[in-house]
């Protein structure tokens, strides 16, 4: 199957490579293209732009969009919206919010463009293992991309969620969980490392990962982590949020769906940014008022 790839960072160019390594041929764009040598790997035909993609495309077409959410997305989608053709196929494939798939698949039906919605995880292990993908959009249209959907996943690893936008949804909940996984972890190994024991955190990682009822990919790559700097020295305190973790708990609240865990791993990741907290200082200027508790001046 021949398909276009807009956006060839880690994440496309990765997508490029293991579906031309599933035999597919892939046309690809990108403004800031990689070097000689990463295009090579793909194995991909480059455009200069986006018109010489869609004509390199045989009819209908099918383009997959991996650029970063919000205005980059619209603003290629309404790009691609002034070249497609009637029974051409855009597939967004990045962290959109999924009420933003709903208004362009409504946008583009006039026109005759078909657009789906493919939740993508797998980060940068994807090349290797396959990506988890959840798809929204017509059931004539997952049908229709099905092939490149099976190159791309692992063993059982894509599923058809329903109408336009459920993908990024259930991908929207993917993430809001692992926000909440992520920050459990963090927590445990914390207490672990203040304890009077010397305990090794990387070997106690990759244990858990044998058997224990805490295993998971996301404990593997903890022990990864540990085990090139045990003491995470070499970071900064800093934890940035996509989105999805926000939009988790938006619809968590506009559904009445109480998600504390959820909700709290994502104000740790905003409490991660702030150096010198107004709120804390609140705090402590409190304490100090109603009990004469000591305070640390600045």
């Amino acid at each position: 199957m021949r398909i276009g790839m807009i956006g060839l960072g880690k994440m496309g160019a990765n997508m490029t490579q293991r579906l031309t390594m599933g035999g597919h041929e892939v046309i690809g764009y990108d403004p800031h293209p990689p070097d000689a040598a990463r295009i090579e790997e793909m194995r991909a035909t480059m455009a200069a732009d986006l018109a010489g993609l869609v004509a390199q495309l045989p009819a209908p077409r099918t383009l997959w969009i991996m650029v970063p959410a919000g205005k980059p997305t619209q603003d290629t989608v309404d790009s691609l919206a002034k070249l497609l053709s009637p029974g051409d196929l855009i597939i967004d494939g990045g962290n959109t919010r999924f009420t933003d798939d709903i208004a362009r698949a409504a946008a583009l039906e006039p026109k005759g463009i078909h657009y789906m919605d493919a939740g993508t995880s797998g980060g940068i292990w994807g090349l290797k293992e396959g990506y988890c993908l959840m798809a929204g959009g017509q059931q004539d249209d997952f049908r229709r991309v099905e092939p490149i959907l099976k190159t791309l996943a692992p063993p059982d690893g894509y599923l058809y969620c329903g109408g336009v936008g459920s993908g990024h949804f259930v991908k929207m909940v993917h993430n809001g969980i692992e926000y909440a996984m992520m920050q459990g972890y963090a927590e445990g190994f914390e207490i672990m490392k203040a304890s009077r024991f010397p305990l090794d955190l990387g070997a106690i990682a990759n244990l858990w990962n044998q058997g224990s009822v805490v295993r998971s990919w996301l404990l593997e790559l903890t022990a990864n982590a540990l085990k090139q700097d045990p003491g995470l020295d070499h970071l900064q305190a800093w934890v940035e949020d996509s989105g999805e973790g926000r939009w988790t708990v938006e619809e968590a609240i506009n559904t009445a769906v109480p998600a504390p865990v959820i909700g709290l791993s994502l104000m740790m990741r905003f409490r991660s940014r702030q150096e010198n907290s107004f709120g804390a200082r609140m705090l402590a200027a409190m304490r100090h008022q109603f009990g004469g508790h000591a305070v640390k001046p600045k």
